[in-house]
């Protein structure tokens, strides 16, 4: 009888041995860095994470896979020794492919990556129009986007000019360099298409560099979605509707070209959440006021606008009549919610006023043509976006 309970007071204390060791190494494991998050603070800080980046000279992103094309061996196969004329005195390894061509209404798939993981930076600089190049992302298999934006106003440009942006989620670069830092988890997979609606080939160089790594069960999935309000449409612009599940928004592009004399931002923003209905939870004070500035946007000096781009906000774009055929005012503003978050458990909608000053101290609801784009977080599944508009809806003009 005393050699049995001993060895079941040995196998109790065995058990609880196991228990601890596996609690310390499920802390260890769960305090290990992912590298992701990145900041000046943890820049120092080992992972396991390992960094893989897509582009043309590597369209997988393997490892040791990239500049690989032979410039006599694959002269003539599109998009893959499309610069072999000019590297035909170098040989392998000597930006044989540094770009694509995308024919007219053909979709290119930029990246197909198998996760867990997380994009951390796009660079691209396309030619063409930039509203009829039309940027996808999609999610662990899904078949509806995530991300459906023509790539201009995706990058905060949707008048096909270009104006510099110096923001942290995104910069826009000399001479059309457009890059994004929005930080896009996924588990399963990721797939980054774009689709060409123009009638003419475009070229695209770009580069999409991410972490092969856990992703950690609170992460949710980034969105974004292009909407555009044609003058004589409506005074009321919906930014975003529709959304479905736990989340957070965080940033708003958007473009207006003005129809009207006269200062144009009165118009408030407002967020409806979690089965808000005739009224908002989240109510802005005016247009410049959402975007981070003030009175009109105005140099009281020179009694003009004053562009500004910060990390948060800007008035990165105004567009001035040229007297010719650049007729018309036109304006491109963000504002990035990355250390005011706006959090939904439910659902959400956006919404801003189009409106201006008219006779006797009065609000006048305007005709401005104002394209948005809204970017956000949450948890899949995520419900279908509207039909993206004809090209001759996209088209600026």
């Amino acid at each position: 009888m005393y050699f049995c309970l001993e060895s079941i007071d040995m196998k109790k204390n065995l058990l609880l041995l196991l228990v601890i060791f596996a609690t310390i190494a499920a802390k260890a494991q769960q305090g290990k860095f992912n590298g992701l998050d990145m900041n000046m603070g943890n820049l120092s800080k080992l992972s396991d994470a390992k960094t893989r980046s897509i582009s043309p000279e590597n369209f997988t992103g393997e490892k040791g896979r990239g500049g690989m094309a032979d410039p006599a061996k694959d002269k003539g196969k599109r998009n893959v020794a499309n610069a072999a004329h000019e590297a035909r005195d170098l040989g392998v390894g000597w930006k044989v492919n540094p770009f694509i061509i995308i024919e007219p209404g053909e979709t290119f798939t930029m990246a197909d990556i198998q996760g867990p993981g997380a994009i951390q930076h796009i660079w691209m600089t396309p030619t063409g129009n930039l509203n009829f190049s039309i940027l996808r992302v999609y999610y662990d298999d899904e078949k509806d986007p995530s991300v459906e934006c023509p790539i201009g106003p995706f990058f905060a440009s949707a008048w096909n000019e270009f104006s510099p942006l110096n923001s942290l989620a995104m910069t826009v670069n000399p001479g059309s360099a457009f890059n994004s830092y929005w930080k896009m988890p996924f588990r399963k997979r990721i797939r980054i298409t774009m689709e060409n609606i123009d009638s003419q080939p475009m070229r695209l160089y770009y580069q999409i560099t991410y972490a092969l790594t856990e992703v950690g069960e609170d992460e949710a999935y980034f969105h974004a979605q292009y909407r555009r309000s044609k003058p004589n449409m409506s005074s009321l612009h919906t930014i975003v509707d529709g959304i479905k599940g736990k989340g957070h928004y965080v940033g708003t592009y958007m473009g207006v070209g003005v129809n009207n004399n006269g200062w144009w931002g009165e118009g408030e923003i407002k967020f409806f959440m979690d089965g808000d209905k005739d009224y908002a939870t989240i109510v802005g004070t005016g247009t410049e006021d959402y975007f981070c500035g003030s009175y009109n946007f105005e140099n009281k000096r020179t009694r003009q606008y004053q562009e500004f781009s910060t990390p948060y906000a800007g008035l990165h774009q105004v567009i001035r009549p040229d007297g010719l055929y650049a007729s018309q005012m036109r304006f491109g503003m963000y504002r990035w919610h990355i250390m005011d978050p706006i959090r939904f458990e439910k659902d959400l909608k956006v919404t801003i006023q189009d409106l201006g000053w008219r006779s006797g101290g009065r609000y006048l609801p305007q005709n401005s043509d104002i394209i948005t784009v809204a970017y956000w977080y949450q948890t899949e599944p995520h419900n279908k976006f509207p039909k993206l508009p004809s090209a001759d809806v996209l088209e600026v003009n």
